[in-house]
């Protein structure tokens, strides 16, 4: 299931003026039960228009295994849409020609505000059992700016999500409907920090614990 291209034109026009590149729509079965939020799509979600099918995608991969649940049985997604990018400056070690080159970057609170219509209409079309955050960006694009995957995974939360309930709206409003929320780190965060990979692993077998409660 994807969302409309109303839905595309709508958030590429909020953002305009920002340094993001292509769009790359949620992907997943309309009846999924579980939700997965993460950051924004990097250099290869833009091309192949996958989320999630570049390095750290198959790293969720073996994740989602652990939880019993395949690319198939999910619905994948992120806070924001299209490639937040910086330039940078490469030396190419063959010719020492010094290349500009787009980086990813982190979202910006505006960027992230800018995409909010879209994981609102997907979060109301899926109406998932369990949302799973998978990372900062999206923990705090739900549950607000206090919440730290630090400090809120291996928990459980239950209640109400943050939407925005106008188009003009420069804050989040909080829905009536309540949903059951886990958080875990990034896939990508065990290339910086090995040290994440069994706190990861645990929260993944949280979520496999959550789903044959259901």
């Amino acid at each position: 299931m994807e969302i409309s291209d109303r839905l595309v034109e709508l958030a590429r026009k909020r953002a305009a003026g920002f340094a993001l590149e292509g769009f790359v729509k949620g992907k997943g079965p309309e009846d999924a039960k579980v939700m997965l939020v993460g950051e924004a799509p990097g250099e290869t979600e833009v091309g192949s228009l996958i989320p999630f099918s570049g390095r750290a995608g198959k790293e969720l991969m073996k994740f989602m295994a652990m939880a019993g649940l395949t690319r198939e049985d999910v619905f994948i997604t992120s806070a924001v849409r299209s490639r937040p990018y910086r330039y940078g400056e490469k030396t190419d070690r063959k010719t020492g020609e010094t290349i500009k080159r787009r980086y990813n970057r982190p979202p910006t609170q505006k960027e992230i505000l800018a995409h909010a219509p879209v994981l609102d209409a997907e979060i109301q079309m899926i109406h998932p059992e369990i949302i799973l955050a998978m990372g900062n960006v999206g923990l705090k694009r739900l549950l607000g700016k206090s919440y730290q995957v630090s400090e809120q995974h291996g928990k459980i939360y239950q209640g109400p999500v943050q939407y925005l309930a106008r188009l003009d709206d420069q804050t989040y409003s909080w829905t009536e409907k309540e949903y059951t929320v886990l958080a875990t780190f990034h896939p990508a965060s065990i290339f910086y920090n090995r040290q994440l990979l069994p706190l990861i692993e645990a929260d993944w077998q949280l979520l496999r614990q959550q789903l044959e409660e259901k």
